[in-house]
């Protein structure tokens, strides 16, 4: 398995993973919505900066894995945190570790940009094995509201320092700022 970072030229692949992913294990509404949010994430115009997409390849070539972190921006503008979401693995390659690789990958790759915090918003029990852990919106607060709090889980991308609370509600990029996603 190879990760990497996203081309352009794999938009339509990327975009096919994620709607197919999402319809096998959720159902067509789901896979149309997420298929939307991968297009919107991949066609929206943002700064360099403020995205990063990664894939993982097998030996074929053939794109079985997608994960997006899209910057998460606060009054102070001081604040590095990026939010995970979505994350999708060809149904056919579940449970062979590749969500996980991906998603430590993408991590490592945000430590080394200088990113302070990555969050994401979704099942405790799988990103738990990647280092995430649930917190509060004391600490740090979403975007838009949550119809599911528990599973606000974050973690901390410094060596040794844990995530320090962080004032006033951030804005997330466009292609996620909608209550249908959260």
């Amino acid at each position: 398995m190879h990760s990497s970072l996203y081309k352009p030229e794999q938009k339509e692949e990327v975009i096919a993973l994620f709607k197919k992913t999402f319809t096998d294990s959720e159902g067509e509404k789901e896979g149309a919505l997420i298929a939307k949010l991968a297009t919107d994430f991949l066609t929206f115009p943002v700064k360099k900066c403020d995205i990063f997409v990664f894939i993982a390849q097998d030996e074929s070539h053939r794109i079985v894995g997608s994960i997006i972190f899209s910057r998460l921006t606060f009054s102070n503008d001081c604040e590095n945190v990026f939010l995970l979401a979505p994350v999708a693995v060809a149904t056919d390659c579940h449970g062979k570790g590749i969500g996980q690789g991906l998603i430590n990958f993408g991590l490592e790759t945000l430590k080394n940009a200088g990113v302070s915090v990555a969050i994401t918003y979704g099942d405790i029990n799988f990103y738990s094995k990647t280092g995430f852990a649930p917190i509060s919106e004391d600490l740090i607060k979403a975007p838009l509201t949550l119809s599911y709090p528990e599973g606000w889980i974050a973690q901390s991308l410094l060596i040794g320092e844990s995530i320090k609370p962080i004032k006033g509600k951030p804005t997330c990029l466009q292609a996620i700022d909608n209550p249908d996603y959260w």
